[in-house]
């Protein structure tokens, strides 16, 4: 891939195409680690001169306007970060867009409103969807890819823009690929995966892949349950997934044939009901209560994770290990957290839910060797899928 120091960014309109997909609760950003993971490509093309034009998303609102999902909060948040004004366009490449996008001088930044405000956007059909990154395209005179978040899908923005405008990898999304690469073609050994999350059935392909090259598989969060039904235990009122039990079953048939080592929690803590205020005790992961349900993995489970993770050179972590938004079932993501921070392996937090937890639980996001800004992103290329949005930037 071409990266943004190989195009002549002076005095030219750039489209960035970045991944500001932020929680908002009303206009307050809760969380606004997407918006500053893109702060360095944005910083580094206006001191080049570039006219930054900024292209993003925010939530599913359905190829319409919106005011949910209005990037306006974005805008104001961005130029808070950068210390310059940023320049909102009231629509994505309409009138607002372009008369933002040409009032611009050199080293200014504009954002557009929410690119899936567009049906073109998300469009399966591909005239449709190449109809509105036409009218992108008359925003910019070039095309920097850097919203990693959303490089698995077959978007507009990501896949048939960059195919219309000479076009390179943003900072982000170059060190993401590096550091996916590393973890698929040459992983220093042992190599521990850590898996949580509600979802089975979100890690399906994952789980199949990296039975080819992890050394250790830790489970942990909702889909735990669903590996200890598989295993004959009674899991109570907690997230099964039970058409999946079958599939989980010939997951650890060959993992043992392949010597690959599913760790599941010995304990977990169990509650009355999905709640911060609710009854809840320690319990051994065989003996779940019929009427509790399991919200975190428990102490003993903690600490096997923690010795498991001790030892090894390399770690991807996707997936919180119970409900770290209540205190009460936060310990288990703390605790893999902070034993990633222990270790002496090169530690790669697979974006979402994990670096969100990492950021709410009050760690250092600096002291992990690579926090992810996209989840599904980063599952999907440990799947050994092709990535739209990383294959227009490779041609």
């Amino acid at each position: 891939m071409r990266t943004i120091e190989d195009l002549d960014v002076a005095g030219k309109r750039v489209f960035v195409r970045a991944d500001l997909n932020v929680p908002l609760d009303g206009d307050r950003i809760t969380d606004d680690g997407r918006i500053r993971a893109s702060l360095p490509t944005i910083n580094a093309l206006r001191g080049r001169g570039a006219r930054v034009v900024v292209g993003a998303h925010l939530g599913r609102p359905k190829g319409k306007p919106d005011p949910a999902f209005s990037l306006r909060p974005v805008a104001a948040r961005l130029g808070e970060l950068l210390g310059a004004e940023v320049r909102f366009a009231e629509d994505t490449a309409g009138e607002s867009a372009l008369a933002a996008s040409r009032a611009l001088a050199d080293g200014e930044v504009a954002l557009v409103e929410n690119l899936r405000f567009e049906p073109g956007e998300t469009s399966k059909d591909d005239t449709e969807r190449g109809g509105f990154a036409d009218r992108l395209a008359a925003l910019a005179e070039l095309y920097v890819g850097d919203g990693f978040g959303a490089v698995h899908r077959r978007h507009a923005s990501v896949f048939d823009l960059p195919q219309r405008l000479p076009h390179a990898a943003g900072g982000l999304v170059f060190t993401e690929v590096d550091v996916l690469r590393r973890l698929t073609e040459s992983p220093e050994r042992p190599y521990a995966v850590v898996l949580g999350g509600s979802k089975v059935s979100d890690k399906l392909g994952v789980i199949d892949n990296l039975l080819n090259t992890a050394d250790r598989i830790l489970v942990g969060g909702g889909m735990t349950y669903t590996f200890l039904a598989a295993k004959g235990h009674e899991v109570g009122s907690s997230l099964l997934e039970r058409d999946q039990i079958d599939t989980v079953n010939e997951y650890l048939r060959r993992a043992d044939e392949r010597g690959v080592e599913f760790v599941l929690p010995v304990d977990v803590v169990a509650a009355e009901k999905f709640a911060a205020d609710a009854v809840h005790d320690v319990v051994g992961a065989e003996e779940i209560p019929a009427d509790r349900m399991g919200l975190d993995i428990g102490p003993a489970s903690a600490e096997l994770f923690a010795a498991k993770l001790a030892d090894a050179r390399t770690v991807f972590w996707n997936g919180p290990m119970g409900v770290f938004e209540m205190e009460p079932y936060a310990g288990g993501t703390r605790a893999v957290a902070q034993a990633l921070l222990d270790s002496d392996a090169f530690t790669v937090v697979g974006g979402g839910d994990s670096a969100a937890a990492v950021r709410a639980l009050g760690f250092d996001e600096n002291a992990f060797g690579h926090i992810s800004t996209g989840g599904g992103a980063s599952l999907e290329y440990l799947e050994g899928k092709t990535l739209p949005g990383i294959a227009a930037l490779e041609d």
